[in-house]
């Protein structure tokens, strides 16, 4: 399929804030330092917030000569010199929002990023730091006693844990969203394409390359899922004023990715969870629903394999599958004021037709589509009614939403008592969840990209899938428990050491701290960060409330629109297109969320190549993300091979990956640089690698990733003791490989080793289906012909490719040119040329 559309990369990712006594200039630029747009903010209106975006696209030129003209106009005298007019206060990678609590504004900017996955060449990075700075002069400001404790609320939302954004990947969506809009129809997308303000002045207008039909790729930017998106509140006051390269919208959740090899091909393993910003807080405070049906901690969390030897949402194969995991869509709460470990459950408003029920599965039916498979964990056998109040409520509402529902889309319900299963000696927790997931898996079926993918069930003993779902659920249940993980994977295979119960045992106690004394600070943090409560003078402060109840429930401060009905509980246009989610369905609600804009296929903003490359930065293969991140082939290799899987590298047996990264001491001991047992001595300097860069702009604080490790040191011992060399560098074979190659192979290694070669044949082979296949194969494609009929070899005859009309022309041309014969320019590489010299010296 042809690359007819991609995503648009924001053209700002570096900041510089300049400042003068009047005013603010925000400078953005993209990567390359080609493109630059000015922000000015007013710093006069002491609680008024005054931003003026001229939209132009300046060059670096350009931007040196217009802060050059601010320095001198600023400068306390004409023509002086010494002093500056112009200062620079802060350099940034985005900006977060703009807050006001009773004073004037403040301008929230991320001074600190870390990448932590990359999805078909879309880099996903992490807020390591944040600088949140007053926007009035000093001279204007009106002082309010109770600003610096309104701040001090607002700051405790600590922006440097687990906050991520991309410059063009939508993480608020899913991949199969992203990946759809890419594969729109052409017409589609032609009758879509805006026709923006003209945003700078090109000398060469009338041959612009944009409005070349050949050559155009359509540039797409979706409008993010705002029920995931932390900083729309933040962003909400300029969404309209500026450009969309400055609106850099952030989710909060997790995100960890990991390299899996098989059969030596890379594959990525990536795990995205998107909190809900709709009804958020702590575990106790916020439960149940609210009255437009959002729960509460609702968590999105998004498993997502992609094969990394491919950076191309077009040509690279990669698949999805994303569960919801949230409270209990009633109307339920639990006191805390009781000092209980387990505060007892209370229904707080009688529901019968199921309203807030309905308003909750009418959204995940038009994002998700059908079915919905609902697994609920809560116990069904209780002494005293605690969880069990829970289970019958919501199967009561699903039994009478589902009645309405066509048959073959109604809610699928699955009780799972999954504490009964822990404490029975007979039944093992994890067998019996596979089976369900299995189950689950068929009916719901996960997102590939591509018709020709495999399927093949993962060995069970895989550590990497179980360390990154681990660290999935201690970020999560840190953010809203207060704690980690009370029941691990070994918990529940009932192989934990003693150690590890011990360990539950105080996470129990410090969640329980944290619920009666601490909670309360953080959910009005919450509040105020997400713009639920806005500080008004005249009105209660936030931390007199007594309860936040009527700021999350709407209904209780003003009537609502009319009720849906109690029988045709959904939206109408949803019904109509399931299974399909309507989010995904082109139609003309959907197309109005899109900005589609035609772009030349070498245009920065739609370059991924040059995005994730950078070829015009100097880059170290072991600062590279890709080397850093957690691998299968070096963190979790057998004891034999250690944690450089090169096959030059001598080995260490009693050591693993992950007792290398481990131990410090062998941590300082490894080097970067790939050595051999007859490679000179180690180098001379054996610290870690730093991974931040240094570039022009001053934005120096990026961080890449940790220290890659790629090698065991060889140590070289003393020339004069020539035994102890021959000692130390011939060693058994039995020591350095893990096996004797003179002994006999295993059956078990004789049975993987011919289902591997069955497999090399069954991709080779060639029916009468391939055939046909390869005869509509477009030209160019080399076309492999087997000339031998023994099955133990695999020789192939090659068939030249054929040469297409215009390549033999450019060929003939090249030739002629060798002879001082020139072909005289066409219209495309003139505009072409010219476009590089606007962009290069212009």
């Amino acid at each position: 399929m042809p690359a007819a559309a991609a995503p648009i990369i924001s053209s700002v990712q570096k900041l510089v804030l300049y400042e003068t006594r009047a005013r603010y200039f925000l400078v953005g630029s993209n990567h390359a330092e080609t493109k630059y747009r000015v922000l000015k903010i007013d710093r006069t209106e002491p609680k008024d917030l005054v931003i003026i975006d001229d939209r132009h696209v300046y060059t670096q030129q350009e931007v040196r000569e217009l802060l050059g003209r601010l320095d001198l106009g600023n400068r306390t005298k004409m023509g002086q010199k010494g002093s500056s007019g112009l200062f620079r206060a802060v350099s940034a990678f985005g900006v977060v929002g703009f807050v006001r609590f009773l004073e004037g504004y403040y301008i929230v900017l991320i001074t600190k990023r870390r990448k932590m996955a990359d999805i078909g060449g879309h880099a996903i990075y992490k807020i390591e730091d944040t600088n949140m700075i007053y926007i009035p002069n000093d001279s204007v400001r009106i002082t309010h006693p109770d600003e610096a404790r309104y701040l001090r609320i607002f700051q405790n939302v600590d922006l440097s844990s687990n906050f991520y954004f991309s410059y063009s990947y939508d993480l608020s969506h899913s991949l199969q969203y992203n990946l759809t809009v890419l594969r729109m129809p052409l017409e589609m997308l032609k009758s879509e394409t805006t026709q923006p303000r003209q945003e700078s002045f090109d000398i060469f207008e009338d041959e612009g390359l944009i409005t070349q039909g050949g050559s155009g790729v359509f540039g797409i930017s979706s409008e993010p899922y705002m029920k995931y998106v932390w900083n729309g509140e933040l962003l909400d006051i300029i969404k309209n004023t500026v450009h969309r390269d400055w609106l850099l919208y952030i989710i909060h959740g997790f995100c960890g990715q990991s390299k899996l090899l098989i059969y030596g091909r890379p594959v990525y393993v990536t795990l995205i969870a998107r909190r809900s910003s709709k009804f958020a807080g702590t575990r106790f405070l916020k439960r149940g629903a609210n009255c437009e049906g959002d729960v509460a901690n609702e968590v999105e969390t998004e498993q997502i394999l992609c094969d990394a030897s491919v950076m191309s949402f077009t040509a690279g194969s990669y698949s999805s599958y994303v569960q919801v995991r949230g409270s209990v869509p009633l109307y339920w709460s639990q006191d805390i004021s009781t000092m209980m470990p387990k505060p007892p459950i209370t229904l707080d408003q009688a529901d019968p037709f199921a309203h807030v029920a309905a308003l909750h599965f009418d959204q995940m039916l038009q994002r998700f589509g059908s079915p919905i498979i609902i697994l609920n964990l809560v116990k069904e056998r209780e002494k005293r009614k605690h969880e069990r109040i829970l289970s019958e409520e919501l199967v009561a509402a699903v039994t009478y939403l589902n009645q309405f529902l066509p048959p073959e889309h109604t809610i699928i319900y699955i009780p799972w008592d999954m504490a009964k299963y822990t404490k029975s000696k007979l039944c093992n927790v994890l067998d019996r969840l596979n089976v369900i997931a299995e189950s689950v898996v068929k009916k719901t079926g996960f997102f590939v990209n591509r018709p020709d993918s495999y399927c093949s069930i993962l060995r069970p003993d895989e550590k990497l899938f179980e360390e990154l779902y681990e660290d999935h659920g201690d970020t999560l249940s840190l953010q809203y428990g207060g704690s980690q993980l009370v029941h691990r994977v070994k918990t529940y295979r009932k192989i934990a050491p003693w150690t590890q119960h011990s360990k539950d045992i105080m996470q129990t106690l410090s969640r329980y701290y944290s619920n009666a004394f601490s909670d309360a600070d953080r959910q009005d943090s919450i509040n105020l960060f997400l713009g639920v409560f806005h500080p008004t003078e005249g009105k209660p402060h936030l931390w007199e409330l007594p309860t936040d109840f009527y700021l999350h429930h709407k209904n209780t401060m003003r009537l609502l629109p009319t009720r849906r009905s109690y029988t045709y509980w959904w939206t109408p246009e949803v019904i109509k297109h399931l299974p399909l989610p309507y989010d995904e369905v082109i139609c003309a609600a959907n197309l109005k969320k899109l900005m589609v804009k035609k772009f030349h296929k070498y245009e920065e903003e739609i370059d991924i190549h040059n995005e994730f490359f950078r070829p015009y930065e100097l880059s170290s293969f072991d600062d590279t993300f890709c080397l850093a991140m957690t691998s299968s082939a070096r963190d979790f290799m057998p004891k034999t091979v250690g944690i450089d899987p090169s096959p030059f590298t001598v080995r260490k047996p009693d050591e693993t990956g992950k007792s290398v990264l481990g131990n410090k001491s062998n941590r300082e001991e490894a080097v970067l640089q790939r050595k051999t047992a007859a490679s000179a001595p180690p180098p001379p300097s054996e610290e870690a690698v730093s991974s931040s860069s240094e570039d022009d702009s001053g934005t120096d604080r990026e961080e890449e990733g940790s220290v890659s490790q790629r090698s065991t040191p060889v140590k070289m011992t003393d020339t004069g003791d020539s035994a102890k060399v021959t000692e130390n560098v011939v060693q058994p074979m039995k020591e350095v490989y893990g096996i004797n190659l003179s002994d006999g192979l295993s059956e078990e290694d004789l049975s993987i080793y011919s289902r591997f070669v069955e497999l090399g044949q069954r991709r080779h082979k060639q029916d009468k289906s391939s055939q046909q296949l390869c005869s509509r194969c477009p030209d160019g494609v080399i076309k492999l012909t087997p000339i031998s009929a023994f099955s133990q070899d695999n020789i192939y005859e090659v068939q030249p490719p054929r040469v297409d009309r215009k390549s033999t022309e450019i060929f003939q041309a090249h030739i002629q040119a060798s002879q001082g014969i020139m072909q005289p320019l066409g219209k495309e590489d003139t505009s072409m040329y010219r476009e590089y010299i606007r962009n290069r010296y212009l």
